[in-house]
């Protein structure tokens, strides 16, 4: 048995290799990256009123362009999201193109090229993708340090920020970075529990703080050959840690008052290691693809209840964690000319597990000690192996139309151990067409068809407890992926001098989606449901307000709303979609005073998302409603870009409100609980440079 399974995965590495020595012909080093003259070009010279310090900070300004990053696809599949680097996707997954983008230094970006992702000769890529065509020069860097004041419940954040270096040896080009995006937070106020007439059952005043920093190192690096070979490496290190504390006064009518204490940390640390070879071979090019990542992720949460009577003991419970994750993937792709257009096949294998243990354990009054409690299902290993071939084909079908298709499969090997385990097996379709049509020089359009199998987060196949809000997962060993069929166009309009707007349509039909279900005759976890459907739109537009005398003035505006359906597992009526997206709205303004270095905005947000449907409960827990921010700038104080800051001063608070029901959403209502915490305003300063 383990030969076959040794003998497939080699089939499915070897297979584009095989394909290409069929069609094996003398072909030609591949070129440099060249200007796409069909392309809408940006220069550094374009940027330069917004002294950007990586290449980041200059797709960030590009006109009405919308920045999507790659979805966590299962292993790495076809292409996502829509930003590439040299013309090239990252051959990586936990490093997102942002974070690669914020290591290369503003120098080094020779221009950004905004074009149709069907016109590209990468699998994947549909409507308007950005490709941020860089090359090193010498030694450069730059560093930026953003450091932040709460006015409540928080300590000051100083350890944010991020520095690297990039450069070039012979033909190879180099960037090595360090960045923390570490975060403090905390909220404070009141919450009342009502009873299911209306009356207060109990009320409460909490205050809680988080600590987070994730010290991360990066590094990557770029390899050309002299007869067009290419090779990259990815590597990526971090160490995470976090802390919390919550405390809180809980008092009410005929019960006894307490003091409440919550404690959660989290560490562990993860890493990356990529790579890619690119070469010609026959008539094309083959690339080999390797990808390594572990996460180790031990999480700690308890709660103490003292009670203020001095005879009711203290109360305890504890919730214990330990996960390893693992995937490792080998892929394979060979593209060549033929048939009027452009060719690629490809062949992955991905193996993905879990090794979890968890615990439960309850304080022992009389010893002062924890004692374990049985918590079936919370601990296994559960482990895919999975194994894909894809085609893609694309072609100009005239002058202003590109096609772009792709076909292929998957065959899944899905195992739990331990826990009411089980194998099973599967073998799934998947593919896209894509259409990108150029009506005029101003105008054009995408279209894509598409069909994709998502990724199960294995931490829902086990058991656990959320000791802080009293509710529990029996966890779900017959969990499978979802499936999703996917329509969307997208409508990009160039507005000359006064800008750019983007309008994107969509439409999902999800199978197998997963949400809250029950489990036996009284647990609930996440699980499958049937059926699914999800569709809206994304808007986004920059105004030059140069056109109306306001010199180095420009306006951002983003508008999504979404609307989604799917059969309660427990009513069997219709409703959203746990915690997806209902609506979100940004504006933002940004002056660039002309003939100084000054430079001053602000933005708006409102995010809205849909409730969390469990079995027992239904609530939504958010931040807002509205976001608002101010911030001043000056570009060159001693070589530096100093930035000072005020961010939510429109006080937008942390809410919670939930009816939790005696037994299911389907009986008599237990409590009902509304919590509205301030968060209070926030001071940052950011200082950047370069060197």
């Amino acid at each position: 048995m383990r030969s076959s399974v040794r003998r497939l995965r080699w089939c499915v590495a070897v297979l584009p290799f095989a394909l290409s020595v069929a069609l094996a012909q003398e072909a030609a080093p591949a070129p440099a990256v060249a200007k796409d003259e069909n392309a809408r070009t940006y220069t550094p010279e374009d940027f330069k009123r917004f002294a950007p310090v990586n290449a980041l900070d200059m797709l960030e300004q590009v006109p009405g362009f919308v920045i999507r990053t790659a979805v966590q696809e299962r292993g790495l599949g076809q292409a996502t999201g829509n930003v590439l680097i040299n013309g090239q996707r990252l051959s990586a997954k936990s490093q997102d193109v942002l974070g690669q983008l914020g290591r290369i230094p503003a120098g080094n970006v020779v221009r950004i090229e905004i074009r149709d992702g069907a016109t590209m000769d990468i699998s994947g890529l549909s409507g308007q993708v950005a490709n941020v065509i860089t090359k090193a020069a010498g030694v450069s860097g730059q560093w930026e340090w953003r450091p932040d004041v709460r006015a409540r419940y928080t300590n000051p954040q100083v350890t944010r920020g991020n520095v690297s270096v990039s450069g070039a040896v012979g033909r190879m080009d180099y960037t090595v970075g360090l960045t923390n995006n570490g975060n403090h937070s905390g909220a404070g106020g009141p919450t009342v529990i009502y009873n299911a007439d209306g009356t207060i059952r109990e009320s409460r005043n909490d205050e809680w703080t988080g600590e987070f920093d994730a010290p991360t190192l990066n590094a990557q690096l770029a390899w050309v050959g002299a007869s067009g070979a290419k090779a990259n490496f990815n590597g990526r290190y971090q160490h995470v840690y976090f802390d919390y504390l919550e405390e809180g006064l809980r008092v009410g009518s005929g019960l006894p008052d307490r003091f409440r204490t919550v404690l959660s940390d989290e560490g562990g640390h993860n890493y990356e290691l990529g790579g890619d070879y690119e070469f010609a071979l026959g008539a094309g090019r083959l690339k080999f693809i390797g990808l390594d990542r572990f996460t180790r992720s031990p999480v700690s949460d308890t709660v103490f209840d003292d009670y203020l009577d001095d005879v009711t003991p203290t109360e305890g419970v504890r919730f214990r964690r330990k996960g390893d994750e693992k995937e490792r993937i080998a892929r394979s792709e060979y593209r060549w000319k033929g048939w009027g257009g452009d060719l690629q096949v490809s062949g992955e294998y991905a193996f993905n597990s879990l090794d979890s243990t968890a615990a439960l354990s309850f304080l022992d009054p009389l010893t002062d000690e924890f004692v374990a409690f049985p918590l079936p299902g919370g601990t296994a290993t559960v482990q895919e192996d999975r194994y894909e071939v894809i085609g893609t084909y694309g072609r100009a079908l005239s002058p202003s139309l590109q096609m772009q298709a792709s076909f292929g499969g998957e065959y899944s090997k899905l195992a739990q151990v331990g826990a009411g385990g089980l194998t099973r097996t599967f073998l799934r379709p998947k593919g896209f067409v894509s259409f990108a049509w150029t009506q005029s020089a101003n105008l054009d359009y995408n279209f894509k068809l598409e069909r994709r199998v998502g990724q199960l987060n294995f931490y829902d196949f086990l058991a656990s407890v959320n000791v802080t809000n009293d509710q529990q997962n029996a966890g779900n060993p017959d969990l499978v992926p979802p499936q999703t069929w996917e329509l969307s166009a997208e409508i990009n309009r160039k507005l000359g001098a006064w800008g750019n707007t983007t309008l994107r349509l969509y439409g999902q039909r999800i199978d197998d989606i997963v949400d809250t279900i029950p489990i036996g005759a009284d647990g609930e976890s996440p699980g499958n449901i049937e059926t699914a459907t999800i569709y809206g739109f994304e808007w986004k537009g920059t105004l030059n307000l140069d056109q109306i005398g306001w010199h180095g003035a420009k306006i951002d505006a983003v508008w999504q709303m979404e609307h989604s359906n799917v059969e309660d597992p427990l009513t069997f009526e219709d409703r959203p979609i746990s915690n997806n997206l209902q609506s979100l709205a940004t504006l933002g303004l940004r002056h660039d005073i002309p003939k100084t270095d000054w430079a001053w905005g602000g933005d708006l947000e409102y995010q809205y998302y849909e409730q969390d449907y469990r079995l027992t409960e239904v609530g939504r827990q958010w931040e807002g409603p509205l976001w608002a921010s101010l911030f001043v700038e000056n570009k060159n104080v001693a070589g530096m870009t100093v930035r000072l800051g005020a961010s939510n001063i429109a006080n937008a608070m942390s809410m919670w409100d939930r009816t939790v029901y005696v037994d299911r959403r389907t009986g008599p209502v237990d409590f009902h609980e509304m919590r509205n915490r301030t968060i209070g305003p926030i001071y940052s300063l950011t200082l950047s440079g370069k060197f």
